[in-house]
């Protein structure tokens, strides 16, 4: 088993290996829940300025819930509507590898470099949706990206409201949609 580090260096890297081993280790769980608070952390470095603490901490949690929405979207889709031939999961074995699709996440504590933040949260935004196909492919047993694509597409549009519908409530503005 590999250890957190070389798992996460694996999932930014976009190795298929390791998307496979964390949806298979059924305690990797708390680790694919660190990646996703360390990438939202790491996300409110660069917009601290604008977020304060309480900001950080409400967007670490509206991370987490749209974490597990996502998962819960893309585990629907992708065993009832949009099954491939070796579709076999169940939510924790999708739970894992896309917590650790927010690895690329954790290059945008770079944006604290003045100038930097939307092109680091932009980088690291499109990097964790090639990682979260990756992810999706691997937990959903597809053979091919395109079914993977469209499932992370539905998930995406369903994450996006969530997080609009809960920032709106928790009054949260910044950085949101990045996390």
């Amino acid at each position: 088993m590999a250890s957190l580090t070389e798992r996460l260096v694996g999932a930014a890297k976009l190795d298929a290996a390791t998307y496979e081993e964390v949806e298979a280790d059924t305690t990797a769980t708390p680790q694919a829940m660190l990646v996703v608070v360390l990438a939202n952390i790491a996300a409110g470095f660069g917009a601290f300025r604008e977020l304060g603490f309480g900001g950080l901490l409400v967007t670490t949690l509206i991370a987490l819930i749209g974490w597990y929405v996502w998962a819960f979207v893309v585990y629907f889709v992708g065993t009832r509507f949009l099954p491939g031939p070796r579709t076999h999961a169940d939510m924790g074995q999708l739970l894992r590898p896309l917590g650790f699709s927010a690895a690329p996440g954790l290059i945008r504590v770079l944006g604290i470099i003045p100038g930097l933040t939307g092109v680091v949260s932009f980088i690291g935004a499109v990097w964790m949706l090639v990682a979260m196909v990756v992810a999706v492919r691997q937990g959903l047993d597809y053979e091919g990206t395109g079914r993977a694509i469209g499932v992370c597409l539905i998930g995406f549009a369903c994450y996006v409201v969530v997080a609009i519908v809960l920032a709106t409530i928790l009054n949260v503005t910044a950085g949101i949609v990045g996390s």
